[in-house]
């Protein structure tokens, strides 16, 4: 890798490439990619001062230390003629070649388009790159290359815009150097972020490392020392060495994991290198005799291979004096992959003719989870963001391993379950899935799948499709979307069924009443029934009569009072002095326009009382139910509502609604809470209080019965002032 701050000429590149290139035409090549880049960037300068030449020679230097090939080095040098010199592909293609052409075309961002944000506009050049990638792992090694040094001379670069280069850095670059296993450039990445993002805790971590370096220092060379000295007189031919944690890591496992410097078990780290896989269990084996292993934290790499390649054997020990070391053990190989992952795996080889496909197919084979990547590319819609936002939750952050019973293994993020491994193995897979059997047990699909499951789906082969209440608990985004997909074409489809009925429905109705259709379909005096109604169109008119959401008998009564004039009503009514007709009160205590037979019922899942904002949906088979507005349950639903409101004419009624009390545990707190809702003159169905794990606080959940939401608010209200309680909030299901 090449050092920071160095100065790149082309003498120094030239002496890098020369190291593993030597056939003349491939060192032709980059120096014709030199020569073009230096006249086509001719005067160009960067933020620093110095010529752009510079900058396309550093990423050229940094990809010949990764040992690519010369068409890779060639449009690393290349990379930036199409955005910043107006070169086109075509162009590129004559002067060099296809393969090189199309690899800077890749990493080129998009103009000329207009978006409505600028995160939509990053997430749809992060998909081209990724598209890209999917057909050539060369582009994304370009691309991370160009990222780290513009992350090495991101000092130029005002503030606002460090921090979002940094930012993106380490939620799209550093995220996939890691999946392709370079970790090299990964931590590099990561470390460069953490500085611009978190500049005071970058320098408070950097000091914490660096206020106990010797003693550190003296510690790891002392049983550096020791462990040399066993493994010579067993006649193992090694390396070994310390090695420090990059500080990101460090602030990463402070954070989330919640643990003080001091806890990081590896900060006191080791490093051994040999020959055979044979001598890593053989020094694992010598390890263990001489000193204390730490149950649980030994973990065979070697044998299992993390997703991205990364192979070793991992072991904590405590040492004679108490200190405790984190041992890696790896043979040479397995230390440059762990190093500098696929770029390792497949340095370039002088002699040998290069296959973009055949190296694509090798990279799916290796890295098994390139080929749900893949699959995942090929499936791609066109909302970029929601491309992106697939890419980094169901990829980038999966760290769940579980294998089919073929031994397929799969990666998916925490809390994934059978149904989002169902659609990871195949769209259709999962539409069809009617149950899970994971290590031989039959379980059920929402039961959340650990690292080393054997999960087999069971299907059917007349699947219904997915259920809706599998969005409740699928965690992949993959998964959710495939879900959402087939439910809303499906609601489309009974949607269309069920206009057609409707229109039936009201047709035949008015052939009962000897009313002219011609006369009533698509006219102006229907039009004025779907205002009464609040109906926008046709199809929603026929849609409420099929669902019942609308009864036919009220469309018939607003049809014929279209016939009349208002006018005369009121007249008539002055005239003979009639007293107004009583308003019928809805049983419910809910009215809802033009209804008056529907079956409606108050949502048990965010229990509403009178005076609470409310809306109806249309359910199938079960009427209206009325939620809150706020319900959680129907926030995101577009379709379906219908306007609802109280009856005001309702006489005080009575609601069941549950509670949940978080208050610090004491004697007696359950008797102040039950005497409060009894002062408040509130029923009281059930309570039931637990003490949390911490021993120091408690919930309790209670079941109230209130005549309104006023009621409710006083109830509260008291119950928020007794000693102890932290908080009180209604319980949405």
């Amino acid at each position: 890798m090449a050092t920071q701050g160095k100065q790149i000429t082309v003498d120094i590149l030239m002496e890098t490439v020369k190291e593993y290139i030597s056939h003349p035409q491939n060192l032709e090549l980059i120096e014709k990619a030199i020569a073009y880049a230096t006249e086509k960037h001719a005067g160009q300068m960067r933020k620093s001062g110095e010529p752009y030449i510079n900058h396309l020679l550093s990423v050229a230097h940094i990809l010949a230390t990764l040992r690519v090939g010369p068409s890779t080095i060639a449009a690393g040098l290349l990379h930036d003629v199409c955005e910043d010199c107006g070169i086109s592909k075509e162009e590129l293609t004559k002067a060099f070649d296809a393969e090189i052409a199309t690899i800077v075309e890749s990493v080129t961002k998009i103009g000329n388009i207009k978006f409505t944000d600028e995160k939509e506009y990053m997430a749809v050049n992060h998909r081209k790159i990724f598209i890209a990638m999917a057909k050539d792992i060369r582009v994304i090694l370009v691309k991370l290359v160009d990222r780290l040094h513009n992350m090495r001379t991101l000092q130029y670069q005002p503030e606002e815009k460090q921090r979002k280069i940094s930012a993106e850095t380490l939620d799209v670059y550093a995220p996939i150097a890691h999946r392709l296993g370079i970790s090299e450039i990964k931590n590099e990445l990561e470390d460069l972020s953490f500085y611009y993002l978190h500049r005071e805790q970058y320098y408070e971590v950097a000091r914490l490392v660096e206020v106990r370096k010797a003693e550190r220092d003296n510690q790891v060379n002392r049983m550096i020392q020791e462990i040399s000295e066993m493994l010579s007189e067993h006649n193992i031919t090694h390396r070994i060495f310390g090695r420090s944690k990059h500080l990101y890591s460090i602030y990463k496992k402070m954070t989330t994991k919640q643990k003080r410097f001091d806890e990081i078990l590896d900060l006191l780290a080791i490093r051994i290198i040999c020959e055979e896989e044979v001598n890593c269990y053989e020094i694992l084996g010598y390890i263990h005799a001489k000193y204390r292993p730490i149950p649980g934290r030994l973990k065979d790499y070697i044998a299992m291979p993390k997703m991205n390649m990364y192979q070793s054997l991992h072991t904590t020990i405590v040492a004679d004096e108490g200190n405790i070391f984190e041992v890696q053990i790896r043979t040479e190989n397995m230390d440059s992959i762990a190093e500098r992952g696929i770029a390792a795996h497949w340095h370039y080889k002088e002699g040998g003719k290069y296959s973009q496909e055949k190296e694509q197919r090798e990279i799916e084979n290796k890295l098994s989870w390139f080929k749900d990547f893949s699959a995942l590319t090929g499936d791609v819609n066109d909302d970029a963001q929601e491309y992106m936002e697939v890419l980094q939750k169901d990829i980038f952050e999966a760290n769940v391993y579980v294998m089919s019973p073929k031994g397929r293994v799969i990666d998916l993020p925490n809390g994934s379950t059978p149904i989002d491994f169902a659609y990871r193995i195949h769209t259709e897979v999962g539409h069809a899935t009617i149950g899970a059997i994971v290590n031989g047990v039959l379980v059920p699909i929402n039961t959340k799948l650990k690292t080393g499951d054997v999960v087999m789906i069971r299907t059917t082969k007349q699947p219904s499709g997915p259920s809706e209440d599998w969005l409740k608990f699928v965690k992949t985004s993959h998964a959710r979307n495939k879900i959402k997909g087939f439910l809303q074409k499906k609601e489309l489809e009974d949607r269309q069924d069920f206009i057609k009925k409707g229109q039936s429905m009201f047709i035949e109705e008015l052939k009962k009443r000897n009313l002219d259709e011609k006369e009533i379909v698509g006219s102006k005096r229907l039009e004025s029934v779907f205002k009464e109604f609040n109906v926008k169109n046709e199809d929603d008119f026929y849609y409420a009569i099929s669902v019942k959401s609308l009864t036919l008998h009220a469309i018939m009564e607003k049809l014929t009072d279209t016939r009349k004039s208002l006018l005369d009503t009121i007249n008539l009514s002055k005239l003979f002095n009639k007293p107004p007709q009583k308003k019928t009160i809805s049983k419910s205590g809910i009215r809802i326009a033009g209804v008056e037979t529907m079956m409606v019922s108050l949502a048990g899942c965010c229990t509403p009382v009178y005076g609470d904002e409310i809306i109806g949906y249309i359910t199938k088979g079960q009427g209206v139910k009325v939620h809150r507005k706020d319900c959680p349950n129907i926030i995101n639903e577009t379709k379906r509502l219908i306007h609802v409101e109280w009856d005001s004419e309702f006489e005080t009624g009575k609601y069941e609604v549950q509670l949940f009390i978080m208050a610090n545990d004491r004697n007696f707190l359950l008797t102040d809470l039950v005497t409060i809702v009894s002062q408040c003159k509130a029923g009281l169905n059930a309570v039931n209080s637990t003490v949390n794990d911490d021993k120091v606080t408690a919930t309790t959940t209670m079941k109230i019965v209130v005549e309104d939401f006023d009621h409710l608010k006083l109830v509260i209200a008291n119950l928020r002032k007794v000693n102890g309680v932290i908080d009180v909030d209604r319980v949405t299901l």
